[in-house]
């Protein structure tokens, strides 16, 4: 599978979720599992579909295609035991990881945003984290390697997974029906994506901007 077709699948996420459904039923429910738990749960794999994929998600069990409750039960359980794992993995590994360089299967960048990002807002960061592409993915790593108290982390884990979870399948399945928002998916899937990661764009870009500043003094 080439670039393309991975933009294709990712842009066009409501399409292929639903014929997916069509061919194998409640199979599906182990496929929503498997990639929100890789997204969340493995450190590579940070560009996988989490917010848009629980928006659709909602959208078809707003025409029934799914249950409502089963898909929330699945997807929450998914992020939060995914989180852990990355936590895990992260508190194992410890501070080999600063001595990393960016790789094929490490993106040294986004680990530094998201470190400087758990700087400044502490545990919050697991709950915020949760609706910012990237960042979701290191940020349980993070609280690993910076070896936070488990019950803590395991307590904003949860809070974290319930409001994600909690929040993007209800508006899909309140709003992913609705005429505008099937013409114009390619749209909310990319705002999905830029708004929340607005934030975390802007601190890395003053981050930049101060370095260079210094630099040059």
């Amino acid at each position: 599978m080439d670039i393309a077709q991975l933009i294709d699948i990712f842009l066009h996420l409501d399409k292929h979720l639903a014929t997916l459904v069509q061919a194998y039923g409640p199979w599906v429910y182990g496929l929503l599992f498997l990639i929100v738990f890789v997204e969340t749960g493995v450190v590579v794999m940070p560009f996988l579909p989490g917010d848009s994929l629980l928006f659709v998600s909602g959208a078809l069990a707003g025409i029934g295609a799914l249950s409502l409750p089963t898909t929330m039960l699945v997807l929450f359980a998914a992020a939060v035991i995914g989180d852990n794992c990355n936590y895990w993995v992260g508190r194992y590994i410890g501070p080999k990881v600063f001595r990393w360089e960016n790789s094929r299967f490490f993106n040294r960048a986004a680990f530094d945003k998201t470190h400087d990002f758990y700087e400044k807002y502490g545990a919050m960061t697991i709950i915020i984290a949760r609706f910012m592409p990237f960042v979701r993915t290191f940020a349980p790593f993070v609280a690993g390697v910076g070896a936070m108290t488990y019950p803590k982390y395991l307590f904003f884990s949860i809070l974290g997974g319930l409001i994600w979870v909690g929040t993007l399948v209800p508006l899909g399945f309140l709003t992913g029906n609705m005429q505008w928002v099937k013409d114009n998916f390619s749209l909310v899937t990319l705002a999905m994506i830029i708004i929340p990661a607005m934030p975390a764009v802007i601190t890395a870009a003053r981050q930049l901007w101060r370095s260079r500043i210094a630099k040059a003094q």
